[in-house]
Formats: C-alpha cells, sequence, structure tokens
C-alpha cells in the first residue's frame, strides 16, 4: 500500500488559515471516510441534538417551575387573606363565629406557618397544601360561603355569606 504525504491549507470562514499535514494511504482513507459519512453525521446530529434539547429542557424546566411556584404562592396568599379577614371579624366581634370555626381558622393559620417556603420541593409541602385546602373548604362550608379559589377567588353567594 502507498502512502503520500500532503499539506492541506484549512480555510475557517473567518480570514483564518492553517495547514495541516496528514498521511494519507491513498485507496483505503479516500473509501474510509465516504463509508463512515453516515456515522460521523449519525454521531453529530445527536450531539447537536443532545445539546439543543438540554438547553431546551432547562429553558423549559425553569418556565414550568417559576408558574407552578407562582400559582402555589397565589393560592397560599388567598389562604392567608381569607385568615386575615376572618381574625379581624374576630377582632371586631369575638362571638361572630362559633368556637369550633375560630379554632379551624387557627390550625388552618398554623397550617399556613408551617408551610416549608424555603424548601418547596419538600413532601410535607403538598400534604400541608393539601391540608390547608380541605380546611378552607371546612371552614366555608361551617361558614355557609361558597368561596372557591380557582386561580382567582369567585364568590358564588356573596349577599348569602353575611360579610
Amino acid at each position: 500500500m502507498q502512502q503520500n504525504h500532503y499539506d492541506i491549507l484549512i480555510f475557517d470562514g473567518l480570514g483564518e488559515v492553517s495547514m495541516s499535514s496528514q498521511t494519507v494511504n491513498t485507496v483505503d482513507d479516500i473509501f474510509d471516510s465516504s463509508l463512515n459519512l453516515e456515522d460521523t453525521h449519525y454521531k453529530e446530529g445527536y450531539s447537536e441534538g443532545y445539546t439543543d434539547g438540554l438547553n431546551s429542557g432547562k429553558d423549559e424546566g425553569n418556565q414550568v417551575g417559576l408558574k407552578t411556584g407562582f400559582e402555589v404562592g397565589e393560592e397560599l396568599g388567598f389562604y392567608r387573606g381569607c385568615i386575615e379577614v376572618w381574625n379581624a371579624a374576630i377582632l371586631v366581634e369575638p362571638t361572630c363565629f362559633s368556637s369550633r370555626v375560630q379554632k379551624n381558622i387557627k390550625q388552618m393559620d398554623e397550617l399556613l406557618r408551617k408551610y416549608p417556603f424555603p424548601d418547596p420541593e419538600n413532601e410535607s409541602a403538598t400534604d400541608t397544601i393539601d391540608s390547608l385546602r380541605l380546611k378552607f373548604r371546612t371552614i366555608s362550608a361551617t361558614l355557609n360561603i361558597r368561596l372557591e379559589y380557582d386561580g382567582y377567588p369567585k364568590a358564588s353567594t356573596i349577599d348569602k355569606s353575611g360579610f
């Protein structure tokens, strides 16, 4: 097999020129690159796709996390607002709610205070928010008001609520 030595000039498109020296086995190397062309393009495509997917996945994950965090914060803020209004009503008129309702409001306040704000991935966060939702429904049912949280508060029967 004959070996030839070649000097190759490489132009990079930015006006840079470099020189490369290669020893080429004339017959085998010419066809070898052609035979491996599909494999080479497959590997390059996979590498580019993986990098692009990784970047877009991080961006998408960031957006989903931001949206979910905002929604949870909004819901928790809604519950905090309800607790503050109910506590203000109790300060003005201590007998406006039964002792059972007042106890439930206090328990809901405690649940909200123990929500793990610094660590939202904590497993207790899901349990706590589920307990808050349940406690809110209990208080609303006991007070005979239909106040719902579905992205924003809706008062379906404000005239019946007594407020």
